[in-house]
């Protein structure tokens, strides 16, 4: 298995391990940190294997997120509706 595999894999045992513990932000503080460390992992996932394998990672970040991209989703379709 690649780093950047092995990599991905533990940013989301990491990410279950985080969300099983209380916080008072609603896990938002938390959320922030593993979008930040997630993007270059994406990306070096995909530069290692590709575009498809690439996406399939994005999409189980996403799962993991799906708040933050449920929040940006409402903020753009704000915009684009003015």
């Amino acid at each position: 298995m690649s780093l950047s595999i092995i990599l991905a894999c533990l940013w989301a045992l990491i990410a279950n391990v985080m969300a099983m513990f209380p916080s008072k932000d609603n896990h938002w503080t938390n959320a922030y940190g593993l979008i930040a460390i997630g993007i270059p992992i994406v990306g070096y996932v995909t530069w290692q294997h590709g575009p498809w394998i690439g996406l399939l990672v994005l999409a189980a970040g996403m799962s993991v997120l799906r708040w933050p991209v449920i929040y940006l989703t409402r903020w753009i379709k704000g915009r684009v509706a003015r």
